[in-house]
């Protein structure tokens, strides 16, 4: 593994080999939601910057371990630092804003050193005198992504679907969405065990990726706009397996890498659907983030930046220009199906034209289609029979290439990270599933890493063979606005 910018060699903690295998909460030892949790005062800093980490604990004094995630043997990680112990101290109650916002003004309880600590994505684990344990993510962004291949945490969707204090952008207590909050906080711990998303949508991403020997670079959702120069020189940027929310900020960095020679991977599916915008809070910038989901809602009328999804009115700019496909629905259930086995990113998987492999879609799906925003030159690498609730539907695998050079893989299904992590009972997800999505996620990051994938590489357009419907009602992402030209867009600004 090799990490961009930096010559760094992480201070290991001198208890430990070359895993650690301590760092996983067993259900037993996961504390309650207001017993122990903490959150940080950044969602990312550069390798030797320090961070405060806010902690509340009614279970006792506390210890901190902090992981970097990676292949490590399959240990899943390693330990790269320990606190000494601190006094718990039960923080104040969280407030809720008028627009239903969990915040909280606790004091810190400690400062984390990170000299020395590699790029990379990492789980500080709170272990609390009774032996409770919790997790906070943290990621250490590099200076640069130049001639690398940029790995990036999804934490806009993490804090979007993030409910502790009992609210989140879906929901306000016991479910309902009417009273859910019209913006979200870093300012608070997450929920269940505290590194959920990190840990389901892009730590198997991670694992594989330090796997393949490739030059890599991490950075965080908010990064993207925070400083969009890192990307200048990127191989690729790969998003795991759920990037739902974007900036318009973030799209607008993304959509230039590509047009300069940067290589995209979709390793999910719902990428690019809701568009949100950050404002501040005590702790810094962009540390709320703002989802209306509704114009009317909105009090930022008719603007590029209205929280609303992004293939609506106002500004529609369907996430398939980007993406190659559009969201198609959830609940999503079936078996990747190959249509192209010569596909580049199959080679060394054994599939044959229709080789199937059950449970690998789900449980939200991508469907590309023949409308405005969908590339020319599409090539559907898959074509899945998929169930969407009562409807049948299809989940599709595509790829193309831009002038530019550059090339966009969209595997078109959220499932596809899960069996990076192993078979998938609940799913149906078999060994076949998992060695074929390993081996393909191992291609892509070898791939991408190879530069512009285009002049190699350049999509042969075969969507047109599907005779897909441009009618979108057998999914449940909601209908598409019409993209503005370039003229339309000069005369609404």
């Amino acid at each position: 593994m090799h990490s961009a910018g930096t010559s760094i060699q992480v201070q290991h903690h001198p208890r430990l080999r070359a895993s650690s295998v301590n760092w996983v909460i067993k259900d037993h030892q996961l504390a309650g939601p207001a017993d122990l949790a903490g959150y940080t005062d950044h969602v990312s800093v550069r390798s030797g910057e320090p961070f405060k980490l806010y902690v509340s604990s009614s279970d006792g004094s506390f210890t901190v371990d902090a992981f970097r995630l990676g292949w490590y043997g399959g240990a899943g990680a390693r330990l790269v630092w320990t606190s000494a112990v601190v006094p718990g101290v039960k923080q104040a109650a969280p407030t809720l804003t008028r627009l239903r916002m969990v915040t909280t003004n606790w004091r810190p309880s400690l400062t984390v050193p990170t000299t020395g600590w590699l790029p990379g994505a990492y789980v500080l684990l709170l272990r609390a005198a009774d032996g409770k344990e919790k997790y906070v993510p943290m990621v250490v962004r590099s200076d640069s992504a130049r001639d690398a291949v940029l790995v990036v945490d999804a934490v806009n969707t993490e804090e979007a679907y993030n409910a502790w204090g009992g609210y989140s952008l879906y929901h306000g207590p016991r479910e309902q969405h009417a009273t859910r909050s019209l913006e979200v906080t870093f300012d608070r711990p997450y929920d269940l065990n505290g590194a959920r998303g990190l840990l389901d949508f892009a730590a198997p991403v991670i694992q594989e990726a330090e796997q393949s020997g490739v030059r890599l670079a991490y950075a965080t959702s908010a990064d993207l706009e925070a400083d969009p120069g890192l990307l200048d020189g990127a191989r690729g940027i790969v998003f795991g397996g759920h990037d739902e929310y974007w900036s318009l900020g973030m799209r607008e960095a993304v959509t230039k890498a590509r047009d300069h020679g940067t290589n995209l991977a979709f390793l999910g599916a719902n990428s690019v659907f809701w568009r949100v915008r950050y404002a501040p809070s005590r702790l810094g910038q962009r540390r709320v983030m703002i989802g209306y989901k509704d114009a009317r809602l909105d009090p930022v009328k008719n603007q590029p930046d209205t929280t609303v999804r992004w293939r609506s009115d106002p500004y529609p700019d369907p996430e398939n220009s980007l993406t190659g496909m559009l969201y198609e629905c959830f609940p999503a259930v079936g078996a990747f199906t190959v249509r192209d086995p010569g596909f580049f990113l199959f080679a060394g998987t054994g599939a044959r034209p229709g080789t199937a492999y059950p449970g690998l879609i789900g449980d939200e799906a991508d469907r590309a289609y023949p409308i405005a925003g969908t590339p020319a030159n599409l090539q559907v690498v898959a074509h899945s029979p998929t169930s969407c609730g009562s409807k049948h539907t299809y989940s599709d695998a595509t790829y193309y290439t831009v002038p530019s050079g550059a090339g966009v893989f969209d595997t078109g299904s959220i499932e596809w990270v899960r069996a990076l992590a192993g078979p998938d009972a609940k799913a149906g997800v078999g060994p076949a599933a998992v060695a074929f999505a390993r081996a393909v996620t191992l291609n892509v990051f070898r791939s991408l890493a190879q530069g512009p994938l285009g002049h190699k590489h350049p999509a042969r357009a075969d969507f047109a063979r599907l005779h897909a419907s441009p009618l979108t009602t057998s999914g449940t992402g909601g209908p598409v606005g019409k993209p503005m030209s370039s003229k339309q867009l000069r005369s609404k600004a």
